[in-house]
């Protein structure tokens, strides 16, 4: 009867411990999830002060790829009146 006590007594203090363990780790855990969130909204708000850029940079590459385009169309619609000139002069013939 004395042992089984003793052991009762040794598993409750066990178990005490295992949950201040525990509870140790999850102070730590909430506080390292803190540090985590501090660095997520840091480099957020770095990234974020780089849009003026990205937005500068994406308005004149469609501005040039809108230009490109339109030389394109000219240069094809000339050559289609060169082509239909010949083709309208190779049926006259």
């Amino acid at each position: 009867m004395e042992l089984q006590g003793f052991l009762l007594t040794s598993i409750y203090i066990l178990l005490i411990i295992v949950l201040v363990v525990l509870i140790i780790l999850g102070i730590k855990l909430i506080m390292v999830i803190d540090k985590t969130d501090k660095l997520i909204n840091d480099v957020q708000n770095k990234v974020s002060s780089f849009d003026p850029i990205f937005n500068f940079i994406d308005s004149a590459a469609s501005s040039v790829t809108n230009s490109l385009v339109g030389i394109v169309e000219l240069f094809i619609g000339f050559v289609n009146k060169i082509l239909k000139k010949r083709k309208d002069e190779d049926e006259n013939e």
